[in-house]
């Protein structure tokens, strides 16, 4: 099992390369560097990821600018995508991020602690209000998981659905014009969830999926 000791030489040789004297729990600090004039470094250690390592370099920030997190660095997918999700975590925050292999004590900075400045996309809050625009009501409980939620494009399937339930096989205008949904065709062509099942060119019925569909989701209002 891993012990967070095992961390600190790596890094200890890592800062004494680049100039700094090292020393290990000063004050509540694991790893303290001191170069000069310049500000001191402080990384905290842990075996892994965590909330409370976060919260212990937060509170480091209060000292210094210049505060790492350091955990080792592991193999796997699991680990990769942890390493990219809080290397993004700790840019937003502020913190410096360091992975040490403890194989060959190889030590790497995966992000240094500089202010964030975070860069909004136009095309993802364009997705967002569309999404809240089209979307019918509010029929999902926020923290609902993403199986079985009610988008604006289900809302448009449910009501494909209700239409070929009542009328049977129709043509793809007439249900996009009685069951207002613009785009009923392409609904009914791409068949995301299953429901639908082409009977010829541009006509559309409801398919075994699409009555059961309609079972667990056709009290809903929209």
């Amino acid at each position: 099992m891993t012990k967070e000791t095992e961390l600190y030489a790596p890094v200890k040789s890592f800062l004494e390369g680049q100039g700094y004297e090292v020393k290990g729990e000063i004050g509540a600090c694991d790893v303290v560097g001191v170069r000069g004039g310049d500000d001191p470094v402080i990384v905290e250690l842990k075996t892994a990821f965590s909330l409370s390592l976060f919260h212990q370099g937060v509170a480091r920030l209060a000292m210094t600018d210049d505060v790492y997190i350091a955990v080792p660095r592991k193999t796997g997918k699991p680990f990769q995508r942890a390493l990219k999700e809080n290397t993004a975590l700790c840019r937003r925050v502020g913190l410096g991020l360091i992975t040490v292999r403890l194989s060959d004590k190889l030590v790497e900075v995966h992000a240094d602690p500089v202010p964030y400045a975070p860069r909004k996309s136009k095309k993802r809050k364009g997705r967002l209000l569309k999404e809240f625009a089209r979307r019918v009501g509010d029929p999902n409980d926020g923290g609902a998981t993403r199986h079985g939620l009610i988008t604006a494009y289900r809302q448009d399937a449910i009501r494909c659905a209700r239409f070929l339930a009542v009328h049977g096989a129709s043509k793809g205008a007439k249900v996009a014009e009685w069951a207002e949904v613009p785009t009923a065709t392409r609904v009914m062509r791409d068949n995301h969830y299953g429901w639908f099942e082409k009977v010829s060119k541009g006509v559309y019925d409801l398919s075994t999926q699409g009555k059961k569909g309609l079972a667990d989701f056709g009290d809903l209002a929209v």
